[in-house]
């Protein structure tokens, strides 16, 4: 008899939109893929598709939504939709550039680059805020996970989650290279109930990550 496949969970972070080109914090905005993004979705759910994904569950914001369907319709897989994984809410930065951020609320901005766990754009969500959301989700999920489950995601809310779900503390949460476009972690509960990343920003070509200023990229965009 074989043993039961461990819970696996894979996060992909949606495709490029025309803000995360200019630098511009989308948060709650619902901006939809450009060309390329729908192009490296494309691309990106015939991988996926190997893997054989048993559920996917997506943002409610159309850019991971029209990202889900790419893998959706490969695999004639319903999407579920739930607005526990979407993105960071960013308050009174949403919409600007880094710049414009950077310029108009500096000391806040780049103590939220820095890893603090202070409300985005003043009136936004925490980190914690926003890894307690979607972890709520992959507890929810976890005691039916049979196969692979898909999250499609944002960036803030891939590193959150990823952050609690490893029990890193917060302040290290920034330890954990963001996803480029498009691309994936996956994390496996092992014999011990911890969860283990074994497989990080995958699926990307070598290319300039979009959405780490704190990385030293000055107007990279926020996801």
């Amino acid at each position: 008899m074989g043993s039961t496949p461990r819970p696996r969970i894979l996060i992909w972070r949606h495709g490029q939109t025309d803000w995360n080109i200019e630098n511009r914090f989308q948060g709650h905005s619902d901006i939809p893929l450009n060309d390329v993004g729908l192009y490296q979705v494309a691309h990106s759910a015939k991988i996926l598709a190997g893997m054989s994904p048993t559920k996917i569950i997506s943002s409610d914001l159309i850019r991971a939504r029209q990202t889900a369907a790419a893998l959706s319709e490969l695999l004639n897989l319903p999407v579920q939709i739930d607005a526990r994984i979407r993105e960071t809410h960013g308050g009174n930065w949403e919409g600007k550039t880094g710049t414009e951020n950077r310029a108009a609320d500096s000391s806040r901005f780049l103590g939220w680059l820095s890893g603090s766990d202070e409300p985005a754009g003043e009136t936004g969500e925490r980190r914690t805020e926003v890894a307690e959301r979607s972890f709520g989700l992959v507890q929810q999920e976890l005691a039916t996970i049979q196969g692979l489950l898909v999250l499609v995601t944002h960036g803030g809310t891939a590193r959150c989650l990823l952050g609690k779900m490893l029990d890193l503390p917060v302040e290290q949460w920034g330890v954990l290279g963001g996803l480029s476009n498009a691309s994936w972690s996956i994390v496996e509960l092992d014999r011990n109930e911890k969860w283990i990343l074994t497989e990080h920003n995958a699926g990307s070509s070598p290319e300039l990550f979009l959405g780490n200023e704190a990385l030293g990229a000055p107007d990279s965009p926020k996801s």
